[in-house]
């Protein structure tokens, strides 16, 4: 198996899912349409389940970068 780098973004199929049953959500791999329709609530194991909006975020900076960007500016109270 090859590694990948880690500054190198990868992505995930994971969603997120609400049970309309009983109203537990809870995330989900998902590869396909198949996996979608095979689906079942954790709480209830119902399969009448809704995907619901999720929100992400990437980062293209690589390590030394986002320490950069968290670092006090010189001059400031904290540097």
């Amino acid at each position: 198996m090859q590694r990948r780098p880690l500054n190198e973004v990868s992505t995930m199929p994971i969603y997120e899912y609400r049970c309309r049953k009983c109203g537990t959500g809870f995330e989900s791999l998902v590869f396909g349409r198949a996996d979608e329709v095979s689906l079942c609530c954790p709480g209830c194991g119902g399969t009448d389940v809704e995907k619901q909006l999720s929100w992400f975020s990437t980062s293209h900076a690589s390590a030394s970068d986002r320490g950069a960007q968290c670092a006090p500016k010189p001059g400031s109270r904290f540097g």
